[in-house]
């Protein structure tokens, strides 16, 4: 009882709160800490359960912490917000993790390896190179209006803007005619950053067996299998295919009381990145079966005659996640059920 059996630990860029408990919960220290006495701080602590909040170091934290001995676990901040006694401070914050962490009930993010931060910056990246075009498509279109130089919206429509700023026959200022040079030409290199990180993509998911067996399912593309191998958790930690779409974000919301059910719409509490691709990839197989007066799917059949493509798509996107789970969990690639009946 006299030796401390947790350690709580508020996260910092240089200076780090710890908080100290023992097997009964009484306090065994509060001490402050520099980046520098971190490690070596809890190197000198009996082996025991190390609990941090889940932000931007906490992974790379926690793969050193556990190399010393010590259990790591990493508590969502929600998680830890409840358990804050008044004033929010350094010191209150890391107790406030040692009491959620201590909960028997509470809920912990794996620990990622260096492959998948790798992979989920690969993925970021991308994400980000891709926004930032749009908005200098974005701005030129906005730019040039003000000339009377009108494009539809799209990038397919570049071109025509991009003749429109070339022709010497079309009448604006030259200082404008210039900038507007300017905005192309960082939207080609934009062009080339991303198909480059596109390229390490479709490279990284025909090198993994992962990826590859995501990919077979419809409306999977390199994209979206990339985010569910860096981002989801492993499938065993869902108890079923439900459990998964929940930490989606793909399950309706529930405010039910007094033994009265009541559904509203998607909760939305999950993964945003692997919720939004699974619905452009669920509107992207609902779109090629409205092209077909026929879908192969009696299921998304039935549900295009009832209901409104979008309410569809989510829908789908939800059955989706239920069967990457179970694709990830047996180990088998997609099985399309109409086939196999």
């Amino acid at each position: 009882m006299t030796e401390v059996s947790i350690i709580g630990v508020d996260l910092a860029k240089n200076v780090f709160q710890l908080h100290g408990a023992r097997a009964d919960g009484a306090v065994a220290f509060r001490k402050k800490v520099n980046r520098a006495q971190f490690l070596s701080f809890l190197a000198q602590q009996p082996r025991c359960l190390v609990a941090m909040e889940a932000c931007a170091t906490a992974h790379s934290w926690g793969r050193q912490i556990a190399e010393l001995g010590h259990k790591v676990k990493l508590i969502a901040p929600i998680y830890v917000k409840p358990f804050v006694k008044r004033q929010k401070n350094d010191v209150a914050d890391a107790e406030a993790i040692v009491e959620a962490a201590s909960r028997p009930t509470m809920r912990f993010v794996a620990v990622k390896s260096e492959a998948h931060q790798a992979r989920a910056m690969l993925f970021r990246t991308r994400q980000m190179l891709v926004g930032q075009r749009t908005q200098v498509i974005n701005a030129l279109r906005g730019h040039l209006a003000e000339f009377g130089v009108v494009a539809p919206k799209g990038r397919v429509h570049l071109k025509a803007l991009a003749d429109t700023v070339a022709c010497n026959e079309v009448d604006m200022p030259e200082m404008v005619r210039e900038l507007a040079c300017q905005y192309l030409e960082q939207i080609v290199t934009l062009d080339t950053h991303i198909a480059k990180i596109e390229e390490k993509t479709r490279t990284v998911s025909r090198s993994s067996k992962t990826l590859k067996r995501l990919q077979t399912a419809p409306g999977v593309g390199p994209v979206t299998a990339l985010a569910i191998e860096a981002f989801a958790p492993a499938m065993t930690d869902f108890k079923c295919g439900r459990d998964f779409s929940a930490w989606v974000g793909l399950v309706p919301r529930q405010h039910s009381t007094g033994g009265k059910s009541r559904l509203g719409r998607t909760s939305k509490m999950g993964q945003r990145d692997i919720r939004k691709l699974l619905i452009i990839g669920a509107m992207a197989v609902v779109r090629a079966a409205v092209r077909h007066s026929t879908p192969k799917d009696p299921w998304l059949a039935k549900m295009l005659e009832r209901k409104p493509r979008m309410l569809v798509a989510i829908a789908l996107a939800n059955k989706m996640a239920r069967t990457i789970w179970a694709m990830l969990t047996k180990e088998e690639d997609y099985r399309n059920p109409t086939v196999a009946a």
